[in-house]
């Protein structure tokens, strides 16, 4: 949802009715992850996609149909090889969408959950996507952080059940992910008979660029682009400024190692934080890589260099007394082989390294590859 949320909430606050359909689950080679959602406006506008536009047509008549008779709907689309051009994925997967209808009287709630998702604050959303009693589809149970002064909101349909999903959406919010949770029909850990889909929204994923190079302005507005919440930083005030690095969301004055360490202890840096290292001068850069290749959780640590450097800095890094394990974890040089020359070719090589490392690709040509295109997400 919160690809769509600038043009569904206007229409919340205006009372209107909207249909919404959110890809729950999928499989094989679909396009759109789950979370992924379409709109059906009040005047019949089409709002965002859950396919790519495969069966975006079948998912705006059934959203029409819910938004009539008011009964959400958990609908399967998916083909075979020789039934690929009616509706359906052509690229041969298959996706789960829910389809329901959003406005003040069916989700009161969303004023809320927009205002924390705004603010960078997590939330997370259940909604009861299947159950053995109807009158429990399209229920939805708002999950913040235990210490807040608001932890739920709404119910399910029972306190068992509302205390079992949201210690369960607890953690997949500290991570960040979208996923579909199966119960007994009270919430009970066993058995079958509910099914919840949890949408997290947890704050932005921090990508942490070291060095204000011109590299790094190019490395900012990427980062940006592909949803993370950018900060560079850099020792050097008269290069650290907000007018050469208009893309990140913060530009701080400060030794690399020791800011690092600061968000360490202030509790920044979880499994979803990139590093790039960027200043390929010992000075600044093993300080720093010797912090974050210690760190038990990162995504990914990158530094940019040389061969010569790169053995150069290994060497030092060997001699701080980081582990064979430790210095693996290390990207450098920084990026896939893509040919870059310039600072915003070699931006793209990076993130392009980075959503390698997420999902587990390898950097190679789509056409000179066989097998699925898209890749279940990687973790160690």
């Amino acid at each position: 949802m919160r690809d769509v949320l600038a043009k569904l909430l206007p229409w919340w606050q205006t009372g209107d009715s909207v249909g919404v359909g959110t890809v729950i689950a999928t499989f094989q080679s679909a396009p759109r992850l789950p979370g992924a959602s379409m709109l059906v406006g009040p005047a019949g506008e089409a709002v965002g996609s859950v396919s790519g536009g495969c069966v975006e047509g079948a998912v705006y008549e059934l959203a029409e149909q819910v938004l009539a008779d008011r009964v959400p709907v958990l609908q399967r689309y998916g083909v075979s090889d020789e039934d690929a051009f009616t509706v359906g994925l052509t690229c041969g997967g298959i996706l789960d969408v829910f389809v329901e209808v959003v406005d003040q009287q069916s989700f009161p709630e969303l004023g809320e959950v927009a205002a924390d998702i705004e603010a960078g604050q997590p939330i997370a959303v259940a909604t009861v996507i299947s159950h053995d009693d109807a009158s429990w589809v399209g229920r939805r149970l708002i999950i913040r952080p235990e210490d807040h002064r608001t932890p739920t909101l709404g119910s399910l349909g029972s306190a068992r059940a509302d205390e079992a999903v949201a210690a369960d959406a607890r953690g997949l919010l500290a991570a960040g992910r979208n996923e579909t949770l199966h119960y007994g029909p009270d919430g009970q850990r066993r058995g079958d008979g509910m099914a919840v889909f949890l949408s997290s929204y947890a704050p932005k994923p921090r990508m942490l660029v070291f060095g204000a190079i011109d590299f790094a302005a190019a490395v900012a507005r990427v980062g940006s682009f592909l949803g993370y919440h950018v900060t560079v930083c850099d020792a050097r005030p008269v290069f650290a400024t907000a007018s050469r690095f208009p893309d990140a969301d913060e530009v701080v004055v400060k030794w690399p190692h020791k800011f690092l360490v600061e968000q360490v202890e202030g509790g920044r840096i979880d499994g979803r934080t990139v590093i790039c290292v960027l200043t390929h001068d010992p000075k600044f850069d093993v300080p720093v890589l010797e912090t974050a290749l210690r760190l038990p959780e990162v995504a990914y640590v990158g530094a940019m260099g040389s061969r010569r450097t790169h053995n150069d800095r290994m060497a030092r890094l060997k001699e701080a007394g980081l582990t064979d394990d430790e210095l693996g974890r290390l990207s450098s040089p920084i990026g896939l082989d893509l040919g870059a020359r310039t600072p915003e070719e070699t931006a793209i090589s990076i993130a392009a390294e980075i959503v390698a490392v997420h999902w587990g690709g390898h950097g190679d040509r789509l056409s000179k590859a066989e097998g699925p295109i898209h890749h279940a997400e990687h973790r160690d």
